[in-house]
């Protein structure tokens, strides 16, 4: 029996979760056009795949794998409007931006499985041809190309427009890239068209549908049913080459790499830092691609002990922030300390010691924990601990502290403990002839006196 809540939320299981998301995505304006889309799309996919049935044609189920690659697409373009409605949270620190990078990642991924799949059916089909029914292959084409073009160009699909023009181009925009120069050498106003390089995938559905057009006219005149297996694979080749350059930008992000574009300006920006007012060193700096076009860092800055915090973290953020959207600067000064001989509760033992104490020279103990008093610094075994000038007998020792009620060590003759005055006066230490401020003296025999005797024996005045 545990405790029982009674006002305690229900939890909802991941479909409510989903549903709840999806009703927030929905509630936005833009994304009724993404979700009239997408409903098209699955419309569309059906009859394709339907007609890729009648057809016996793997060239048109290549090609339709492209308009489910669109379906991806549009999905995508959802997410991205569902991450830029969500802020940060204490679980999700960074926000949701890497969340439209893995559907990027994933939607590439798959469009790439789909054409190692039909690499792997035309391969079967070139060991046994079957035969191509050409009835609505052609129309199923135009129909393909057409969605496919409306969908790319009617909506701005921000994450995959980002990687199609940060990503390395394909070898299919360079072979297009050089006829399109020698094109525009003839007629230039194409190239605002064709140059710098064309969008990948308007390239890539233009390309599947000549490709389905070849097919056509070849089954037609010659019934040479083996050019639609050829025609799938060219499609497929072309469907990889194209998705590889994205996924493996996607996939970079993902592992939280540093773009190479910018590791110039970091390299300059970091110098920058460095030379700051205040600024000793700047080291474990690490930047990483948060999500598409924001870049999140840390840095570790090392200032002078005397430094302002506040002002060099000002300054410090002030440089990185115009390449670094997310930032974060740990600042700590510097840890040299100076070593204070006379610091801390022990310096006035040292140089006050009152009447009832006498030092007595001990010799240090050989270990490697051992603490001199004065600097409490850690006795190395390799150096001998430093000589002071104060109170010190000699070298290689350390001045140990003991009460006046222990053997004197000189051997003066004196009794152990305080000599009241009175005790004094009465053994007859007094010097005949002086006042009772001067008999406070004491004199010894055996002992030369402070002032010295004359010949007569008389003290000196």
């Amino acid at each position: 029996m545990g405790t029982i809540h009674l006002f305690r939320k229900p939890q909802r299981s991941f479909l409510g979760k989903l549903l709840q998301e999806f009703r927030l995505v929905a509630a936005d304006r833009r994304s009724w056009k993404i979700l009239l889309f997408g409903a098209v799309n699955v419309l569309c996919t059906g009859f394709l795949l339907m007609w890729c049935s009648s057809t016996n044609s793997i060239a048109l189920t290549a090609y339709t794998y492209l308009t489910i690659f669109d379906l991806f697409s549009l999905i995508t373009c959802l997410i991205s409007y569902w991450v830029m409605m969500r802020k940060p949270s204490p679980v999700y620190s960074f926000g949701f931006e890497r969340l439209e990078v893995l559907a990027v990642f994933a939607s590439t991924v798959l469009a790439q499985l789909g054409a190692l799949f039909i690499l792997k059916e035309s391969a079967e089909r070139f060991l046994e041809q079957p035969e191509i029914h050409t009835g609505r292959l052609l129309v199923g084409t135009f129909v393909a190309l057409s969605f496919n073009l409306f969908t790319m160009l009617s909506i701005r699909n921000k994450p995959f427009a980002y990687v199609s023009e940060a990503a390395s181009t394909s070898w299919l925009q360079e072979h297009v890239a050089d006829l399109s120069r020698s094109l525009c050498g003839i007629i230039p106003g194409l190239s605002s068209i064709f140059l710098p390089r064309m969008n990948p995938f308007v390239l890539i559905d233009l390309a599947g549908a000549f490709a389905l057009c070849i097919t056509y006219m070849l089954i037609e005149i010659n019934n040479y049913f083996a050019v639609d297996t050829a025609s799938a694979i060219a499609i497929a080749l072309m469907t990889f080459g194209t998705m590889y350059p994205m996924s493996v930008y996607s996939g970079k992000v993902l592992l939280q790499t540093t773009p190479p574009h910018v590791i110039g300006q970091l390299d300059k920006l970091i110098r920058e830092v460095s030379t700051l007012d205040g600024v000793l060193e700047v080291r474990n700096e690490h930047f990483w691609t948060l999500g598409f076009g924001s870049l999140a860092g840390s840095v570790h800055v090392r200032i002078r002990r005397d430094a302002n915090e506040q002002m060099v973290l000002a300054h410090v953020t002030n440089r990185l922030y115009t390449l670094v959207s997310t930032l974060t600067v740990q600042i700590f000064k510097d840890d040299w300390v100076r070593p204070a001989l006379m610091s801390g509760p022990a310096a006035p033992s040292v140089l006050h010691f009152s009447a009832d104490h006498h030092i007595i020279p001990m010799p240090l103990l050989k270990s490697t924990d051992a603490v001199t008093p004065v600097t409490s610094t850690p006795a190395k075994p390799s150096s001998p601990p430093p000589e002071f000038a104060f109170n010190t007998p000699g070298k290689n020792v350390s001045p140990v502290i003991l009460l006046n009620t222990q053997t004197r060590p000189y051997g003066l003759g004196l009794n152990r403990g305080h000599t009241p005055y009175s005790s004094v006066l009465s053994q007859g230490l007094t010097v005949p002839g002086f006042g009772a401020g001067q008999g406070l003296r004491p004199t010894f025999p055996h002992l030369p006196s402070r002032y010295g005797n004359n010949r007569t024996g008389q003290p000196r005045p």
